[in-house]
């Protein structure tokens, strides 16, 4: 066991980071409906953290030693008893903010109301939605102490029904129904009652009309209490050497389904009589897995709230725009042999990589193409493009992890519908999971062949490029894309050994790589130089590195962390740890890019990863970190870290104490990290094109028609109509870096009749054009501080 003092427990630490959502779920100043999503977004959290990690700490308790080395001074009886008295306290302070939400609601004529709260009218609708939409996904088991107890589904709430007579209330029975989350949605949306809006949960539709369940009973009383199971999600993957690894996968999967539990989440109000029954059907230990709530579970439903706020209610839009380079009607593929392009998610659309895909799958020079799948969507645009590149021809092969937590199912059957189109799948490499993110494009150029990547941080999936922070560099560099063949000669032959000089690949070379690096800054540090880096990732944990930066700050290095969820060191402590401060951002989306940049005395060295900094990455899993080469990038990705350094309103400081303070900083301007991040590359790429149109000019529309054929955002300015001032003509004509006299019409009867011949100044030439703008030259079109005539249009492409 690690007893070091100086390392915080791994579950504590994500406890505190699922404190850090929940603290956004309870800040008034979160949008009322953001503060609804977040408090799902906890629950869902907590569901998955049960699954997998308490489930391990009670197999610990149970086997009565570790299965893996506990950071912190804990036995696994202390940790476990210790997560249980931290979560019940969560889900009391669920319950505090669920009321002040609830109010907020109110105040805002929307109601959130149960089954004894409805008028005549909601209850009709009430009543007939039950019986057309709800009823036939219903089936009531009937409990007593002779029958075997029904299985409850993992994750699935229930009610637990106790039928009585007000006359005789020792005449009684009991029923368990499953609340339909999956079939029918959890919220319905009353009929409005003036500005009043209306919603009841799934759950008090069922309540209401208990009546109409079990009439055939002679119960005059009624009431139920939601329970939910939460199950161990370990896979127990057999040895039998006769079967292939997918069908171990699909065996255990179906055995998951009926594990062990570990959580049973109870409404605190139901009769001790039938707490008791459900305890000791199921047999579970109500001290150690027991957990009492409120009424209602599965919060985590509550990120499918009816969307029926005011757009205040809601975080503003910040929709994703092209990069720069990469206009519609643009060759991806043309774009990379001459420069490296970086995709910012979800500031920038993810379509660009399905665009490269789909360059790759229809190129007839293109002869093969791989990829690494660890999570993708359910209707997954990206693997249509590998499925339509197989039916073009091409060679694809496509690494499937199969043991992708809670996407399995789902991998398996992508698995074999690209099997069965053609693909070469691998499963895998035995022994690790495959958890980098590449793509691979091989085409022949000059008879000989040339290579394209894609290297990334996040998984290969358009919901999450929508809500995730992440980072994807495309690029045909040679020192990076011939390496990432290289990789996928790994997957194909496995255990094929390569040298990289480039691309650091777990678990061969990363963990010895960063040590390195963090050598180099000590070295630097005890020289009396400059030494210093910056480390972002969603969780750092590993002992070892966590020992290399205690060494590190105490030589004099500078370090400075942005870690989003579990984090193991203990900072700010003298002589251990005063040289390092540590973040994490919890904001609208999740931060999930890993960003390493080194000082290296002055020559800054920057990598992104598809791996945090934890012993499964370093030890168990194929990850890649690729060093960032193009100057603009690099830049890019800097200011990002110098942004997120400075954010003040929902960044939070990681102390020793676990406090979860937010990191307020210096008093006056506020810094909002992922805000601020946006509008800077919005600034450097998403281009805006102001055109000043005529409309009954050929060319002038022929240069409108070029701007909207390439894509652009258009800004038109009709100002024959609007007019121009001589302010505005100046500052546009300075932008062409032209003079005045460049863009008067000497065709016009205007100019022949009055102006021909005659010697006039710059300021009197922009008086001239404000008064008579038809003497204006068009189109004239601007982008940000550089203008040009677009006459020919393809004039346009100089002020890009």
């Amino acid at each position: 066991m690690y007893s070091d003092q100086h390392f915080t427990n791994r579950e504590i630490s994500w406890l505190s980071f699922n404190e850090r959502v929940l603290q956004e779920a309870e800040d008034p100043n979160t949008p009322l409906f953001e503060r609804i999503r977040f408090i799902g977004i906890f629950s869902n959290n907590l569901d998955e953290f049960f699954r997998v990690r308490v489930a391990t700490v009670r197999r610990m308790v149970d086997l009565g030693k570790d299965e893996e080395n506990l950071l912190g001074n804990y036995t696994p009886r202390d940790l476990h008893d210790k997560i249980q008295e931290i979560v019940i306290s969560q889900q009391n302070k669920v319950q505090e903010i669920f009321k002040n939400i609830f109010e907020e609601l109110r105040e805002n004529n929307i109601f959130l109301i149960n089954e004894k709260e409805l008028n005549h009218a909601h209850g009709v609708f009430v009543k007939k939605y039950f019986y057309e939409t709800v009823l036939p996904n219903l089936v009531p088991i009937m409990l007593n102490k002779k029958n075997k107890f029904p299985y409850l589904r993992d994750r699935s709430a229930y009610l637990a029904v106790k039928l009585s007579q007000k006359s005789d209330p020792e005449d009684y029975a009991y029923s368990l129904i499953r609340i339909p989350g999956r079939s029918v949605p959890r919220f319905l949306v009353l009929p409005k009652n003036g500005k009043k809006k209306y919603v009841i949960m799934l759950d008090d539709v069922i309540r209401f009309c208990l009546n109409d369940l079990f009439f055939y009973f002679d119960y005059d009383v009624h009431e139920a209490y939601t329970i939910k199971i939460t199950r161990d999600a370990e896979l127990d993957i057999d040895d039998d050497i006769s079967k292939s690894f997918m069908e171990k996968m699909s065996h255990s999967l179906k055995k998951r389904k009926t594990g062990k539990p570990v959580r049973l989440l109870y409404d605190r109000e139901m009769p001790d009589d039938l707490r008791n029954f459900i305890f000791k059907k199921i047999k579970i230990d109500a001290e150690e897995n027991a957990i009492p709530g409120g009424r209602y579970h599965n919060h985590k439903d509550f990120m499918e709230f009816p969307e029926i706020g005011k757009k205040k209610h809601y975080y503003p839009k910040l929709p994703p725009f092209l990069h720069k380079d990469l206009r519609p009607n643009t060759s991806v593929l043309k774009i990379l042999r001459r420069k490296d392009v970086m995709l910012h998610y979800p500031y920038q659309t993810f379509n660009h990589f399905i665009d490269f895909l789909r360059e790759a799958a229809i190129d007839p020079q293109v002869k093969e193409i791989g990829i690494t799948i660890y999570r993708v969507a359910s209707n997954s645009k990206v693997v249509n493009a590998l499925l339509n590149a197989i039916r073009n021809g091409k060679a694809v092969t496509v690494v499937i992890e199969l043991q992708a937590r809670f996407d399995e199912e789902a991998n398996i059957f992508w698995s074999n519908k690209l099997q069965e189109e053609g693909a070469n799948v691998i499963n895998g490499v035995p022994g690790m999971k495959v958890h980098s993110k590449l793509a691979w494009v091989k085409r022949k150029e000059n008879n000989t062949y040339k290579n394209y990547a894609y290297i990334g941080t996040g998984n290969f999936h358009e919901g999450t490029a929508r809500v995730y922070a992440d980072e994807g560099l495309m690029t045909s560099d040679p020192r990076l894309a011939d390496e990432v063949e290289k990789v996928f000669e790994f997957f194909k032959h496995n255990y094929k050994q390569f040298n990289y000089k480039h691309l650091i690949v777990s678990p061969f070379y990363m963990r010895d790589f960063f040590n390195e690096c963090i050598d180099r800054e000590i070295e630097l540090a005890r020289k009396g130089k400059k030494a210093w880096m910056i480390l972002k990732m969603n969780s750092l944990i590993a002992p070892r590195m966590m020992k290399k930066l205690y060494q590190a700050n105490q030589e004099g290095v500078k370090i400075q962390l942005i870690v989003r969820g579990i984090f193991g060191m203990q900072v700010g402590i003298k002589g251990l740890s005063e040289n390092i401060s540590a973040i994490s951002i919890v904001d609208k989306y999740l931060e999930h890019s890993r960003i390493f940049l080194f000082g290296n005395g002055g020559n800054e060295r920057m990598f992104i990863s598809s791996a945090d900094w934890m012993p499964r990455n370093l030890n168990r899993r194929i990850e890649v970190a690729c060093p960032i080469y193009d100057k603009e990038i690099k830049t890019e990705l800097k200011e990002m870290l110098q942004i997120q350094l400075k954010d003040n309103v929902k960044a939070r400081i990681l102390d020793p104490e676990l406090l979860n303070k937010y990191n307020t900083g210096t008093p006056g301007k506020k810094y909002r990290a992922q805000e601020d991040y946006y509008n800077f590359i919005k600034s450097k790429h998403h281009i805006v094109m102001k055109i000043y149109h005529n409309p009954r000019c050929a060319k002038s529309r022929a240069g409108l028609k070029y701007l909207e054929e390439k894509g652009y955002d258009i800004e038109i300015k009709k100002y024959l109509i609007d007019g121009l001032t001589e302010g505005e003509l100046k500052e546009i004509i300075s932008k062409t870096g032209e003079k005045p006299v460049t863009f008067v019409r000497t065709q016009e009867k205007e100019y022949k009749e009055n102006y021909k011949g005659k010697n006039l100044s710059d300021e009197e030439w922009i008086k001239v054009l404000a008064e008579h703008p038809r003497l204006l030259q068009r189109p004239i079109v601007v982008n940000g501080n550089k203008a040009v005539l677009a006459n020919p249009p393809e004039n346009v492409e100089e002020i890009i």
